[in-house]
């Protein structure tokens, strides 16, 4: 257990399964207090953690840490607005907020990709972060800043933010108003002393992955794109989100931390 982060206040958005869990417990590992949220407290299906039947939060209090639970859809005014006066109420302030929350609907061209799966992908990869931000700003500005910061936002963008997948248009699309909008922000908020900045993952092995990574042709893809000899774990973009959400990132804003085993580099 560190300290790095010892007492803050943190919400995790997408909290139940994958990057959500491993950041929000890697957050509670270095002494942050937790806001868990989702849209259903228990892990998806097809997940790689060995805990996978246990809540997050209660993971945390079973670790020694404080945590919370908060049910809200991440892409609804009103609930992400709930969830940060919840976080406030329970805790006094708001720390870190990380905007993790994301769904992937499937692999297609823009030819078969419905209006549908565009409006759901936008929502929930998109708005969900514009939500996120916008309340957890309001919030930050009401505050005195702490150790130099009023508050850090984390982002969790994608390589697809950076770069075209392959039949991916919408999970592309959102992820790249992510990335620019994690920029935009960064600038109206610097001289608020508020760090605002993303990580980029590359393939892990998440529930979301899954099926990439059990389909055999896909997952030999994969591992030919990717230059580092083995793909990331969702521990890798959580270690990097607690280094973006504690005072060692002190003068990084607008950053784009990509975690991805060099799949970019080339």
């Amino acid at each position: 257990m560190g300290n790095r982060l010892e007492n803050k206040v943190a919400v995790v958005t997408g909290s139940s399964s994958g990057n959500g869990r491993a950041i929000a417990l890697a957050l509670a590992a270095e002494g942050a207090v937790l806001v868990c949220s989702d849209i259903r407290r228990e892990a998806r299906e097809g997940g790689y953690e060995t805990d996978i039947r246990t809540p997050t939060d209660d993971v945390i209090r079973a670790n020694g840490g404080r945590a919370e639970y908060v049910e809200a859809d991440a892409a609804s005014y009103s609930a992400v607005e709930a969830l940060v006066a919840s976080a406030v109420t329970s805790f006094g302030r708001l720390d870190v907020m990380v905007n993790n929350a994301g769904i992937f609907t499937d692999l297609h061209t823009i030819v078969d990709e419905t209006e549908e799966e565009y409006d759901m992908t936008m929502a929930v990869n998109a708005k969900s972060v514009w939500l996120g931000c916008k309340f957890a700003i309001r919030q930050m500005l009401a505050q005195e800043p702490v150790g130099g910061s009023r508050g850090r936002i984390v982002n969790i963008a994608s390589i697809g933010g950076l770069v075209g997948l392959a039949a991916e248009p919408a999970y592309c699309a959102a992820k790249g108003a992510v990335v620019n909008l994690t920029r935009q922000l960064a600038v109206d908020f610097a001289p608020e002393r508020i760090n605002i900045n993303a990580v980029c993952p590359g393939f892990l092995a998440t529930a979301m992955v899954r099926p990439f990574l059990d389909d055999p042709e896909l997952n030999m893809a994969l591992h030919d794109k990717s230059p580092w000899p083995e793909l990331g774990t969702a521990e890798d973009v959580a270690k990097a989100s607690v280094f973006l959400a504690s005072s060692d990132a002190r003068w990084a804003t607008g950053t784009l931390l990509t975690i991805d085993g060099g799949f970019t580099a080339p």
